[in-house]
């Protein structure tokens, strides 16, 4: 559809009728159009509006879910489904604000219809930071700041559990304590891993931060069948 016009049409209304119900929806219905067209930034100015001036309002549950969807799409490409760029390498901040505004909604409004395709995406969501996290502890690892990359990897194992990167920030784990020197550290990490990921690669033949695995292809493996989960995608 020709979403300028809509919006245009939207302002016209809002500005004719300020108060009331009809501006009320018509700064919800603004914000879905700017998002529709591609304005994200204006998408988010109008939904935080919104939910700044309504925040009582009988729909503040999609606004909470739109804002969501808007910075879920921001940083996605449909999740580089298409570029085949990683996403856990791009800056995770929308991404973060998208998972924040999920689980808001799912904390808040648990009877919501949204409920479904939010708890979809906040999993999927989860998965990527927590890959993105194993792949700054990667980053590390090749340069040789074990500390940091310790440190990120132990992020991931008590802020992420549950997420198919575990086994890989265990695997750095105990990398990073071998060439810290902290033998008791390193066996600890490898016992969690052989306990958890018995049949994993890394303990048949160690971590190499130089080898990269594909996030998408990990996240579909992890997620069967999620994308055609997401029922709101369009």
């Amino acid at each position: 559809g020709n979403w300028a016009t809509a919006i245009g049409l939207l302002q016209k209304l809002e500005s004719r009728y300020p108060f009331g119900r009809y501006a009320q929806q018509a700064q919800l219905d603004t914000a879905y159009a700017h998002w529709k067209d591609g304005e994200l930034g204006l998408a988010l100015a109008a939904v935080d509006r919104f939910l700044r001036l309504y925040p009582n309002h009988e729909s503040v549950d999609y606004a909470i879910y739109l804002k969501g969807l808007i910075n879920f799409n921001d940083r996605s490409n449909l999740f580089s489904k298409i570029t085949g760029e990683d996403l856990a390498e791009r800056d995770p901040k929308a991404a973060r604000e998208a998972f924040d505004s999920f689980k808001r909604l799912i904390t808040e409004f648990p009877s919501s219809r949204y409920i479904p395709d939010a708890t979809a995406r906040l999993q999927f969501l989860l998965n990527t930071l927590a890959y993105n996290d194993v792949h700054v502890a990667r980053y590390y690892l090749r340069r040789g700041a074990h500390m940091a990359a310790v440190n990120r990897a132990k992020e991931v194992v008590y802020s992420y559990q549950g997420t198919p990167a575990i086994e890989e920030a265990l695997a750095q784990l105990e990398l990073g304590y071998a060439s810290l020197g902290l033998t008791d550290l390193q066996k600890d990490a490898r016992r969690v891993l052989e306990k958890n990921f018995p049949e994993s690669l890394y303990l048949k033949h160690g971590y190499d931060p130089k080898e990269r695995f594909g996030l998408t292809e990990s996240l579909r493996a992890s997620s069967p069948g999620f994308w055609s989960r997401l029922k709101f995608w369009n």
